[in-house]
């Protein structure tokens, strides 16, 4: 658009993993040997575990307990053998792992030291300065697993959050995990295109949520395969979905808009996308920035539509990730019209929009019986970047309407001048809301004669939006809600609890 200074798509680097106390991995020791010594219940549930695990278990303890006697009767899977005699060092040959329950420091170092000697990672229960591995906290829906560790910072907080996984997981789903370990490969060897199985795994797994509990039989895979069929070329055909990625916060997420970030081939990214929504997209799929921001170098639009177009016509799936949501002065119209005349299959994702976001935070509703009858979306930026000569100000005198103004930083101060001219009163109050719902989010309170000047001196940069109405009286002094990540994730913690 005019005034706006060009720039090109570029790839967008995927977000950096961030640093790991631990590595997560996932041991696989059907048939292989490990080696525990020491006793104990601690000790006893960590050869529990080995077995379950498929190692065959060899436990070396003077006098042992109760609990590994009854264990070794009735191990869960692999064998458990025990020696009641100390460990020695040439008992490692030939291990894949050792787990020691020692409790004098020097026998714990020894242990550990024998056990790296030979080549054999080991842990020593509760003293992670010996540990090579832990064991942390185990949601078991085998084939799923899931482990959570704190490295040994707060075992009482991962036993806290396994409990809340353990009943937000139906057990089913153990079931469905194993149907999908039997069934691929089969989907491998179906001769369907890579696209084709995808949508496969896509359709077993919306089954599979929602019916956790069926047991999963070989008429459901005849279906999925059926159904793929039946869709034909247009599973193998690209398309383009616009997705409303919400004014910040990645809570604000939608389950439907997390989906298809986590089908995509390609996500086309505005800046004004939070980088913390691109950790819900699928890890392979390629990010490009198409950035458009006001006052800024942006991509032509032309320019985007017609790469998005190539990359769908050559059968990728696109998702136009927006910030905000795609319909609400996000050139939603444009994109979908380049689509429907391209032959291309088109979709919209609604998002949160930054006015939902931001009166949710602040805690003020935009329509209220008294005070407001009428909510309005306007721009303060027009396609020159200059305030548009179309507003309709006699609309925006209005003192029962509530008005949102978007991208209004350059042009706030002329468009309260001229409202003012048009008869909005001087002390109607606003507030310029940057960066809502996100960390570094700034609030400013004052009456629309002096709201451009207030933003002027809080100097924040980012997305800004003001909002004109009765509804904000008073504003200043109501309760905000908190503003740090701190304290967001105590509330957020606190409400899990409830």
């Amino acid at each position: 658009m005019a005034g706006e200074r060009e720039r090109r798509p570029a790839e967008a680097r995927s977000p950096r993993m961030e640093p790991l106390a631990r590595l997560p991995i996932f041991l696989a020791l059907a048939g292989k040997r490990a080696v525990v010594a020491g006793n104990g219940p601690a000790v006893a549930w960590k050869a529990e575990l080995l077995s379950a695990a498929g190692a065959a278990v060899e436990v070396f303890a003077d006098s042992p307990c109760e609990e590994l006697r009854a264990l070794v009767v009735q191990a869960p899977r692999g064998a458990i053998v025990l020696h009641e005699r100390a460990w020695q060092p040439q008992g490692f040959a030939g291990a894949a792992v050792a787990v020691g329950g020692l409790d004098d420091e020097a026998d714990a170092q020894a242990f550990a030291d024998a056990a790296r000697a030979a080549g054999v990672a080991v842990n020593v229960i509760d003293k992670p300065a010996h540990c090579d591995f832990s064991f942390g906290a185990i949601v078991n829906r085998s084939p799923l697993v899931i482990g959570i560790s704190t490295d040994g910072a707060a075992p009482v907080f991962a036993q806290a959050i396994r409990a809340k996984l353990e009943a937000m997981i139906p057990r089913g789903f153990a079931r469905w995990a194993d149907a999908a370990r039997r069934w691929r490969a089969a989907v491998q060897a179906s001769e369907l295109s890579s696209a084709a199985r995808r949508r496969f795994w896509q359709l077993f797994t919306g089954f599979a949520v929602t019916h956790p509990e069926r047991e999963p039989v070989q008429s459901d895979f005849d279906a999925f395969l059926r159904q793929i069929r039946d869709e034909g070329m247009a599973t193998d055909a690209g398309s383009v979905t616009l997705v409303g990625a919400g004014p910040g916060d990645p809570e604000l997420l939608t389950l439907r808009a997390v989906r298809a970030l986590q089908s995509a081939d390609i996500i086309l990214i505005d800046d004004l996308v939070a980088p913390e929504i691109l950790d819900f997209a699928r890890r392979e799929a390629k990010k490009m920035l198409v950035g458009k921001t006001g006052y800024g170098p942006s991509c032509k639009q032309d320019e985007i539509n017609a790469l998005m177009i190539a990359l769908a016509k050559a059968g990728k799936r696109v998702v136009r990730l927006k910030g905000g949501d795609p319909m609400i002065f996000g050139r939603a119209g444009e994109e979908i019209s380049a689509c429907h005349a391209a032959g291309i299959a088109v979709e919209v994702v609604p998002g949160v929009t930054a006015a939902q976001g931001a009166a949710a935070r602040l805690g003020i509703s935009l329509t209220q019986r008294r005070d407001a009858r009428r909510l309005q979306y306007i721009t303060g930026h027009g396609a020159n970047g200059r305030l548009p000569e179309d507003v309709d100000w006699a609309s925006l005198a209005d003192p029962t309407a509530t008005t949102v103004v978007y991208m209004p930083k350059r042009t706030i101060s002329e468009l309260a001048t001229r409202a003012i001219a048009h008869g909005l009163a001087p002390d109607m109050p606003a507030v310029a809301v940057v960066d809502a719902t996100r960390p570094g989010e700034t609030i400013v309170t004052g009456t629309i004669e002096d709201i451009g000047a207030r933003l002027a001196e809080a100097g924040s940069e980012g997305p800004t939006l003001v909002f004109i109405g009765r509804v904000f009286e008073g504003m200043s002094s109501r309760q905000k809600m908190p503003q740090s990540p701190a304290e967001r994730a105590s509330h957020r913690l606190a409400s899990l609890g409830a």
